[in-house]
């Protein structure tokens, strides 16, 4: 029971996050601006896919050219769709990261604010940008890397019968929601100089919470748009969940006085 309530408990930090930005709609649109652009890129790669996912599907079927026609149909259609839900499950898993990373001077300023709106800001461990983004970049790869040696296994079990409809969805959802908290929780927690491997210890002795958080952000992505509206809500969130729940005592011990 005590891991069901911190995963409604993780749920709630995303309501909490969407409450804060509704009552500060100015730091909303500047979150927005590079979510938007990001998720214009990405549907441009998702309608190329969608319109190419018959031709990927024969491309990897070759063995089936000599099948009869339905049968050929149904498996290229099949692993068509397959195809295309893979690149909507990457578009999910990778969003926030690409996101950030395009942001990261939006979305630290306001990762600050939804701090400073609760007390003082941790300092003491800022790193200039030119070092910042770099770093970004080679966590949010190897955590790509990590989404893909769980997701890749699992793409193919969902062809399996019966799993592949029930377990492996579900499977899909935890991974990748507890991906998608590493990433959206990754500035709250620099700004404590906690590094990658710290950040993952971290989330993982408090990982029903952080599934609870991760798990309903990934089933928002989904939604058409949701992605672009919610992820400044996402990342606010996330600041409150680290500081209230997550932070490691002593991690930061400078604290500059409210702005």
């Amino acid at each position: 029971m005590g891991h069901f309530r911190s995963f409604v408990e993780g749920a709630g930090f995303f309501f909490q996050g969407l409450s804060w930005v509704a009552k500060n709609p100015r730091w909303w649109l500047f979150g927005l601006i590079p979510a938007l652009i990001v998720f214009i890129l990405y549907a441009v790669g998702l309608y190329w896919l969608g319109t190419h996912a018959t031709d990927i599907a024969e491309w990897v079927t070759p063995f089936a050219s000599g099948w009869a026609h339905a049968a050929q149909t149904a498996l290229r259609g099949l692993v068509g769709l397959a195809v295309f839900g893979a690149g909507l499950v990457l578009f999910v898993v990778t969003f926030a990261a690409v996101t950030l990373i395009v942001g990261e001077p939006f979305y630290e300023k306001l990762s600050e604010q939804v701090e400073l709106s609760h007390g003082d800001l941790p300092v003491g461990h800022d790193l200039p940008m030119w070092k910042a983004i770099p770093r970004s970049i080679r966590d949010s790869l190897i955590t790509l890397w990590y989404v893909l040696l769980f997701t890749v296994p699992l793409f193919f079990l969902g062809f399996v019968p019966v799993i592949g409809q029930t377990v492996v969805p579900v499977l899909g959802a935890l991974v990748s929601g507890f991906f998608l908290t590493v990433e959206l929780t990754a500035l709250a927690m620099e700004r404590r100089g906690l590094a990658r491997k710290e950040r993952f210890a971290v989330l993982r002795r408090n990982k029903a919470r952080a599934l609870g958080f991760g798990v309903l952000i990934f089933l928002i992505f989904l939604v058409p748009l949701a992605a672009v509206v919610t992820m400044p809500a996402a990342v606010a969130g996330a600041a409150i969940l680290v500081r209230t729940r997550l932070a490691v005592p002593g991690a930061a011990p400078e604290i500059r006085e409210r702005a």
